[in-house]
């Protein structure tokens, strides 16, 4: 099917009719659905595989919440939306979108009591130490934001939240807001895939979809919600956007195929920084921030208590590869069993002279970047890069090198989604207002047209930290359904409110 928009005088009747109309039933589309049929709107979700979840569910399940939550209070941290914007503002840049972002700090602990509304539940505890997803059940951890520089841009608290779960936490939280939004009264058509918007002069009515093979007129008296998800399983849309991502592993479905962009961008919508994508090394944080991190070269070149998607940025798109983790036997023993996630050294070697030559390095650039690096760790500070002196230690040998690429270990890997190598995801995508209304090439709003989730350009400039896509997905998405109710008005808590 063509996604070009189709006339409304040439589909007829319509099959099914609704008030608001939401395409994708992601965390996105879950948020958009429940917040429309809560303010009195009749709704529809047409998802296109045979159950909702969509990469949402797959995914590790953190949100990213603070402004004083209950459980940042409960484990003894005061926060701000201030210092959480602060953060996230140098985080997530350069280029990030600065007034979404303040939108979103504003309404956070709101977001948060909506969410637990919901029936999401989070256990009041912290989990201290670096890790892509604990392997507990607390509900509270670090994402970096107690690293240089950040701790010094903004008083530290943690703000990732996550289900009860250890591991991956998407499906617990898909769980809790599919039945939500089966509670409401949404009627949700699964196995159904839109191919093209429907249009009545310039706005936007409806999609034409497909379901069991036969072609369906979906008509929205209110609002079409688009939460699509990214482009990142489309191979032509990567070659042409963010052709940096084609050698990666992906992290989704295998249904983010972008077309919900490109339905939208027939119809003359505008898209924003197609090219911003997380990527991820899969590599184990926990073992990183206890040793180095270094490039092709043997030089070291980010401290290693950032956050985990920072530090794997910086080596996939600024530094020559491949990059190592260089560690000692203490460094992989402080590391508690279970949470190694079967991960074994590359090469191992007597002496860092020997481990260069193994991996390949200049004459003298490894001896010389653990010489320097053990000087320091010795007086417990890293004048170089400002590692936290929690982590610093001099590595002693035997030394050995592990691959970044190769983080997490068979059952792990393939429920997180991520397959070996860099695994990515798209962040750019549709053009839109802080409420989700997706913007025409002019800048106009698309009438009738609304967009959240991956398949709009959200929160992100050239960084990433987890937990700002589900949690700027479901925000944004209770602010786009708003939009197509019967009295709009953004939820409560966030600035306008």
């Amino acid at each position: 099917m063509s996604p070009r928009p189709v006339p409304v005088d040439e589909v007829g009747e319509p099959d099914h009719e609704t008030d608001v109309l939401v395409v994708g039933f992601g965390c996105a589309g879950a948020a958009a659905a429940h917040e429309a049929r809560a303010r009195g709107a009749r709704v529809l979700v047409l998802e296109r595989a045979g159950a909702p979840g969509g990469s949402s569910a797959l995914s590790g399940g953190e949100l990213y919440l603070g402004g004083g939550t209950p459980v940042q209070r409960a484990c003894g941290f005061t926060d701000t939306a201030e210092d959480m914007f602060a953060y996230l503002e140098a985080a997530l840049g350069p280029h990030a979108d600065a007034a979404k972002l303040r939108l979103y700090c504003a309404g956070s602990a709101a977001h948060f009591d909506w969410l637990r509304d919901l029936g999401v539940e989070f256990q009041h505890s912290l989990h201290e130490a670096p890790t892509w997803m604990p392997l507990t059940t607390d509900g509270l951890m670090w994402l970096g934001e107690n690293a240089w520089p950040y701790a010094e841009l903004a008083r530290p608290a943690p703000r990732g939240h996550r289900p009860p779960v250890p591991g991956p936490g998407g499906r617990v939280l898909m769980d809790a807001l599919v039945a939500a939004v089966r509670g409401a009264g949404a009627v949700v058509h699964v196995d159904t895939r839109a191919g093209a918007l429907i249009r009545d002069g310039d706005r936007v009515v409806g999609v034409v979809a497909r379901r069991y093979g036969r072609d369906l007129v979906y008509r929205a008296r209110r609002a079409v919600v688009l939460t699509t998800g990214g482009f990142v399983d489309n191979e032509r849309m990567l070659a042409d956007h963010a052709p940096d991502l084609l050698a990666h592993g992906k992290v989704s479905d295998g249904l983010d195929d972008g077309d919900g962009i490109l339905m939208a961008m027939a119809a003359g919508a505008a898209t924003r920084r197609m090219a911003a994508a997380q990527i991820a090394l899969t590599a184990l944080p926990a073992l990183a921030v206890r040793g180095m991190l270094v490039n092709a070269r043997g030089r070291r070149f980010i401290n290693e208590d950032v956050y985990p998607g920072l530090f794997s940025i910086a080596a996939v798109r600024h530094q020559p590869g491949p990059c190592w983790v260089i560690a000692d036997e203490a460094a992989y023993e402080d590391i508690p069993e279970p949470e190694r996630w079967g991960v074994r050294p590359v090469h191992v070697a007597a002496t860092a002279a020997e481990l260069e030559r193994d991996l390949g390095m200049p004459d003298g650039a490894l001896r010389g970047a653990v010489r320097e690096y053990n000087r320091h760790a010795a007086r417990g500070a890293d004048p170089v890069l400002r590692k936290s002196g929690r982590w610093l230690r001099p590595l002693r040998a035997p030394l050995a090198a592990f691959d970044p690429r190769l983080g997490f270990a068979g059952g792990a890997r393939r429920s997180a989604g991520i397959g070996t190598g860099a695994a990515a995801f798209t962040l750019g995508g549709l053009r839109t207002t802080p409420d989700g209304a997706v913007l025409d090439v002019p800048g106009e709003p698309v009438p009738g047209l609304f967009a959240a989730g991956r398949a709009s350009s959200g929160l992100h400039g050239d960084g990433y930290v987890s937990g700002t896509s589900l949690g700027d997905d479901t925000f944004v998405g209770r602010r786009a359904s708003h939009a197509g109710s019967p009295a709009w008005d953004p939820p409560r808590g966030s600035a306008g409110a």
